[in-house]
């Protein structure tokens, strides 16, 4: 595993990280972004408590994790912040953006209620050493409550679960370069995941309101250029909510 940077301009940048040859197979595998801006680091998603080690040796790599100030859940699943005590045990005074309906969840991950600053359902703003990123509603795709980033300088939207792909383990590509192939990745996922076709429509409206160059989901390949377009076009054809099955 190693972290790839993203974007760079002046002293902000995106930092990603994922594809671990190492982990366990039964172990979903999750990429974690690393946002600093002058000086100051945000981790979105940072993932499992098994894999804590390798993202804080690989980012520690890159930057200082004593200026890591803060971290942001986009909502309540273990592979998405189940390391949390241990960032914290990091820094005592880590600041944990969350959706607010899911504080007394994530409370249980041993995280002290000091630490969490609740997001509203509407949104809002995330202040990184004197950077606004944008705090985007995302409900029911996949999680009732749920929240992404959009970075407006770097014209990055970090999607969380859309977008997602389970990959083959020798997949080690960081962009999707065959969009049609790499659909076949995505499909049971989206149909399965993704409970409601309303909140898919809502959600695919406001990335479009938003000037994206990178659509950087928590599982998978990261989207640039056309295929972003390309992504927001197939998620809306698609049927989601369609693929329980009682066998």
């Amino acid at each position: 595993m190693r972290a790839e940077q993203l974007y760079k301009k002046n002293a902000h940048s995106w930092m990603v990280m994922g594809r671990d040859p190492d982990r366990r197979e039964d172990v979903i595998e999750t990429n974690q972004y690393l946002i600093q801006n002058n000086g100051r680091g945000l981790i979105l998603d940072p993932g499992g408590i098994e894999s804590f080690s390798v993202v804080a040796a690989e980012f520690s790599k890159h930057f200082d994790l004593a200026n890591v100030e803060a971290i942001f859940a986009s909502h309540q699943d273990p592979d998405v912040i189940s390391s949390l005590s241990l960032w914290i045990q990091t820094n005592p005074k880590l600041i944990v953006y969350v959706p607010a309906i899911w504080v007394s969840f994530i409370t249980h991950f041993g995280v002290s209620e000091e630490n969490l600053r609740p997001i509203p359902d509407e949104g809002g703003t995330i202040t990184l050493g004197g950077h606004d990123l944008e705090v985007v509603p995302a409900h029911y795709v996949h999680s009732s409550g749920n929240l992404h980033i959009y970075d407006p300088q770097a014209k990055i939207f970090f999607s969380g679960d859309c977008g997602a792909a389970l990959l083959p383990t020798d997949h080690t590509e960081l962009f999707v370069t065959d969009f049609d192939e790499h659909t076949k990745a995505m499909e049971y996922f989206h149909r399965r995941w993704m409970p409601s076709n309303s909140a898919k429509a809502r959600w695919i409206a406001e990335v479009r309101k938003r000037d994206v160059e990178m659509l950087c989901p928590q599982h998978g390949c990261i989207f640039r250029g056309e295929d972003v377009e390309r992504f927001l076009s197939w998620f809306e054809n698609l049927d989601v909510g369609s693929a329980w099955s009682r066998t």
